[in-house]
């Protein structure tokens, strides 16, 4: 029937309304692309079709815990319940091929970049069903031929011991991917026609467009793209902005709300494109200015601040990826927020201390540390000889592939340069307590004297 985007739902609505008879509606609906807006799409969808006086079923299913094959069956039963029968699938599968697999492993960085555990999980599940793997096979141990075999991209080249480990710790989340694609079996049951009243959404966040069933719904259902374009182009951060406002301004509806332009602007700067958090943080933002029209930026200031923790270690990590921009970037935020210079300093002297000891027990003779040392073997072997050493207990405490990231960076500097960046940070923290200086000033030079410097 149609390809259309999102934004045209309403213009589809009024084009079904004069499809009367049965066979000339659309059983079948698809939407792809962001996750949070593919959902939105599909609540629209599912509203619609259920105002008819005879109501009708909803059957949920979790695509990531799907038997599509069970689905396909329930799907060609006819009903005995009165009323429009949904069956709506999220994070479906059924359009998953090696041309996709590079696109969800972006997910799944950027999943764990952003530390969303659950969604990198969800993201790896998929990941794996596109190559047929289970959680049982390692993606660390697999050769660089077998990955660009499974996945058509080569291999990345740095350590995947954190994908099992990921796996492993997944609770009661689906353990097995399974191989099959049943996606045919789908197409040879629309050609030959759905129960009357029952009627199929499916979400996913990647397709292949080449797929026999993505391009048969194509031409006899209804597909929506809910897709953004990623990236840090303007074209593209226009086109999230637009979205994300969208969004905000529909959610201060319900609350008969508005924000003011500025606000509106910190809100998008200090959330970022991440829909789900948009809505939940203009939420609060309505609920807490009580019977005020509008929210003000001194509002968002209260409310939407990020916690200083989570802060503070951007600050670090950044930092220690020698990303200058961003460093100061974060650390002017910081001091906007209110966050002293001298709880700075603190984090950055625990953050180099952290180096200067990891360094220092890497030069020692034993255990022997290796530059090449995977995770693998830093947890098997050489975390625990340090253990037995009982030196540093307090900081070989914890995960230990986090351990295993915190001696790789350290590895990157020598220990002359990390006691010289501690004698910096002293310096700093006199001028601070007792220089006529702003502090933000103080700090802006000593994070440029650092970054500037070679680190071994």
């Amino acid at each position: 029937m149609v390809l259309i985007k999102r934004k045209e739902l309403s213009s589809l609505f009024k084009k079904m309304e004069q499809r009367v008879a049965e066979k000339e509606r659309a059983k079948v609906f698809l939407f792809f692309g962001e996750r949070y807006l593919c959902r939105e799409a599909a609540d629209s969808v599912q509203k619609y079709l259920l105002k008819d006086p005879s109501g009708g079923t909803v059957n949920s299913i979790d695509g990531d815990a799907e038997d599509s094959s069970k689905t396909l069956g329930q799907l060609m039963n006819y009903s005995l319940l009165p009323g429009t029968q949904i069956f709506r699938v999220t994070d479906s599968r059924l359009f998953h091929s090696r041309t996709v697999a590079s696109s969800i492993w972006e997910k799944v960085i950027q999943a764990r970049e952003e530390k969303k555990e659950r969604a990198c999980r969800r993201q790896l599940l998929a990941f794996l069903a596109v190559g047929g793997l289970t959680v049982d096979e390692s993606l660390n141990e697999m050769s660089a031929s077998q990955w660009q075999s499974l996945f058509s991209f080569a291999k990345p080249a740095s350590d995947l011991a954190w994908t099992s480990e990921l796996l492993s710790s997944g609770g009661g989340m689906k353990k097995s991917t399974g191989s099959s694609d049943i996606a045919t079996q789908y197409v040879a049951a629309l050609k030959r026609g759905l129960p009357p009243g029952n009627v199929l959404l499916l979400a996913a966040e990647a397709v292949d467009k080449r797929k026999q069933l993505f391009t048969y719904i194509k031409k006899e259902g209804v597909v929506v793209d809910c897709s953004v374009a990623p990236g840090g182009s303007s074209a593209a951060q226009k086109g999230q902005k637009d979205v994300l406002r969208e969004m905000v301004l529909k959610s201060l509806g319900t609350f008969q709300k508005k924000i003011a332009p500025q606000a509106l602007e910190l809100l998008f700067e200090r959330v970022g494109f991440h829909p789900v958090a948009v809505v939940m943080e203009t939420e609060k933002l309505a609920l807490y200015v009580g019977d005020r029209d509008t929210i003000t930026a001194d509002d968002l200031h209260i409310m939407v601040g990020r916690t200083r923790e989570d802060a503070l270690y951007e600050l670090t990590d950044a930092f220690g990826k020698r990303q200058g921009a961003r460093t100061l970037v974060l650390l002017h935020r910081l001091l906007d927020q209110g966050v002293h210079g001298l709880a700075i300093l603190a984090t950055m002297r625990n953050y180099l201390r952290k180096l200067l000891i990891f360094r220092s027990l890497q030069l020692g003779s034993e255990p022997p540390w290796k530059p090449a040392m995977n995770a693998g073997q830093f947890q098997k072997v050489y975390l625990p000889a340090l253990k037995e050493q009982e030196q540093w207990s307090d900081l070989l405490k914890g995960h230990p592939y986090a351990l295993f990231m915190s001696f790789s960076k350290a590895q990157e500097f020598s220990c002359t340069v990390l006691k010289r960046w501690l004698v910096l940070l002293l310096r700093a923290e006199f001028r601070l307590k007792g220089a006529p200086l702003p502090p933000g000033l103080v700090l802006e030079e000593l994070f440029l004297c650092l970054l500037k410097e070679k680190r071994q």
